[in-house]
């Protein structure tokens, strides 16, 4: 039986990167390896010929020159030719054997890696060599000019281009004037000036702090750089996400797009530092994605509007913790609706600039429909008045209150408010009072026994003998953070005499340090310019220590000096910020390393990590 005629199967050996790609492109790596075989015998040929047969040829090359008629041009010529093709081939000689050593090189390393010898890679060096292998043009033949490509007659003078090739007669005098040319120095970048007033400004908004930035930080800044290439922010936590809030709402970056990166179905915590680009259905949109969300925080949110909460109504959506800022279009009747509908979550409600839409009446709503209200602050308000302080004294369940109103109040309303809750309360900030008297401080020492915060600012009436009883003998825990900024003598013919003491002065203030300066957090002493430098130099002498002061701010203290200054660093180890603005006695003071001393009135302005160790 005969058998069929099949086509012949030949199995091949795997091949070289090298072989491929030459196949690829049609070149035929057999027939360069003959051309370069070829080649060598040549070379090997030319190299044993006796050099009696070279003198004939220059002399035959002698010959016909002469017979031009013009024998010595044409000698030289040739010479200078030979030259030139000379100095070329052996530019590209040295290109090539460069490139055929790293050809080797790659090949024994993949040999290494591979775990085969690499002594045996002959078979390459001369196909290798063979490619990179081209002979010069000769002067008088066409080229292509390497930098713009037009074609020129080659000359003896032609130059070769930086990367290969060779250059025609107005490129090569470009290139020649570039090398010529000195190099220019690069300008200057004013960098420390402009790098000082970015930490100038970062101090005085209070977010600068020295050393390095941690590699979270540099990553939030790098992502608020390039907001428009994020599609999600993924699964960060909540505080790199409440970060990257807050970067991208300092430089006004949010609005409906970006709005979405924080916008998830799961999300609980949204805090929104600056709406102002978003409009009413951006915020519509919020409560649509976020059906569990429970913290809700806006600012500037001057489109959150009526429609707005009326969607929220509809929702399922309960919140424990709604912070409102600029809302000015909201009514006051969607109030009224929101807390009877909504009341019963909320833990915290924070309104600010609402101006004449946030009543009296809202306020008394809170007592019957949130229970459960620990925390309320509201500030900047026009339409409260002392009927609504004495609704939110019926609030047995606060803990937390600040106030912040331009209506007047009288000091009795405060008092009869602390009668009632004060015993409870942990925080009290009672933010520009000019009116505020010592019934408020005695109401204080009599009621209050659980607060860790006190904030009292621009107070007119209450005396240093006021603040000296409230701090005497008080029953109530040592504080964290004190406010008293503001609290001294506006109106006086002669600002510097206080007889009637005035504000908070120097029995206050020892009052003050003796009963709270261990754990004193932030104290803030902006204004009360009448205490004296002796109460200053008794508070931070030699044996006192404050070890858990970070910051104190006592600027237009105008008796403080830089002993006072250097005695204060001196006394409170972990302070990190002292601002002495207005303090024009404090003139030349060491700064301890790591140390902020802000407001020194020199041509710097402040001093900023010190070097004094």
């Amino acid at each position: 039986m005969s058998r069929p005629n099949r086509p012949q199967r030949r199995i091949q050996g795997p091949q070289s990167a090298l072989t491929d790609f030459l196949a690829s492109h049609n070149i035929s790596a057999q027939q360069i390896r003959l051309d370069a075989e070829a080649r060598r015998r040549a070379a090997e040929a030319e190299t044993e010929t006796p050099a009696a047969p070279q003198d004939e040829q220059v002399t035959e090359a002698a010959t016909a020159s002469t017979s031009t008629g013009d024998g010595v041009s044409t000698e030289r010529t040739s010479r200078a030719q030979t030259t030139v093709v000379a100095g070329a081939e052996s530019a590209k000689r040295k290109k090539a054997q460069a490139a055929v050593a790293k050809i080797k090189a790659k090949k024994k390393a993949q040999k290494r890696k591979r775990g085969e010898d690499d002594s045996d890679g002959s078979e390459y060096d001369d196909l290798a060599e063979a490619i990179f292998q081209r002979s010069a043009p000769l002067p008088g033949q066409m080229e292509n000019c390497a930098v713009c490509g037009k074609r020129f007659t080659v000359t003896a003078y032609s130059r070769s281009a930086p990367d290969g090739g060779l250059l025609c007669n107005p490129c090569g005098k470009e290139l020649d004037k570039e090398e010529a040319a000195p190099k220019k120095r690069a300008k200057r970048v004013p960098g420390v000036i402009s790098g000082r007033r970015q930490v100038q400004s970062k101090i005085l908004d209070g977010t600068y702090r020295p050393g390095a930035k941690s590699l979270m930080t540099l990553c939030i800044e790098t992502l608020a750089k390039n907001i428009n290439l994020a599609d999600d922010l993924g699964e960060l936590p909540v505080t790199a996400v409440d970060k990257i809030a807050r970067n991208l709402s300092k430089n006004r970056l949010i609005d409906a797009r970006t709005l979405d990166l924080f916008l998830q179905p799961t999300v609980e915590d949204l805090f929104i530092y600056d709406g102002s680009k978003l409009g009413a259905d951006d915020y519509i949109r919020i409560f649509q994605t976020a059906a569990k969300l429970k913290r809700l925080r806006v600012c500037n949110g001057v489109h959150f509007k009526d429609e707005v909460m009326d969607y929220l109504l509809s929702r399922h959506i309960q919140l424990e913790y709604f912070y409102l800022h600029g809302a000015n279009l909201l009514a006051e009747e969607k109030w009224k609706e929101f807390l009877v509908q909504k009341g019963q979550s909320l833990t915290t409600l924070k309104v600010y600039w609402t101006d004449k839409h946030f009543t009296d009446e809202v306020l008394a709503l809170l007592e019957k429909h949130c229970p459960s209200l620990t925390r309320l602050k509201v500030e900047h308000n026009q339409r409260v008045t002392g009927e609504g302080v004495k609704a939110i004294a019926n609030i047995k369940s606060l803990r937390h209150l600040g106030l912040d109103l331009r209506e007047h109040v009288h000091s009795d309303v405060y008092v009869h408010l602390l009668g009632k809750i004060g015993q409870d309360l942990e925080t009290l900030s009672l933010a520009r009072v000019p009116d505020a008297d010592n019934s408020i401080l005695d109401a204080l020492h009599n009621k209050c026994r659980s607060l860790r915060k006190l904030r009292i600012t621009d107070s007119e009436v209450m005396t240093d003998e006021g603040f000296a009883r409230l701090f005497k003998d008080w029953g109530n825990r040592e504080l964290k953070f004190i406010d008293f900024q503001k609290c001294r003598q506006l109106e006086s013919t002669q600002p510097r005499e206080n007889p009637d003491g005035i504000g908070l002065c120097s029995n206050g203030f020892r009052a003050l340090m003796a009963h709270s300066g261990r754990t004193l957090e932030y104290l803030n002493l902006y204004g009360c310019r009448h205490i004296s430098p002796e109460a200053f130099e008794e508070v931070f002498g030699a044996d006192k220590v404050y070890p858990s002061l970070t910051k104190l701010e006592i600027s237009f203290c105008e008796q403080v000096t830089d002993f006072i200054v250097g005695s204060i660093f001196r006394s409170c180890p972990q302070l990190r910020e002292l601002i002495v603005f207005g303090c024009m006695k404090v003139k030349d003071v060491k700064v301890p390393h790591g140390k902020l001393l802000v407001g020194v009135p020199n041509a710097v302005g402040m001093v900023i990590d010190g070097d004094d160790n």
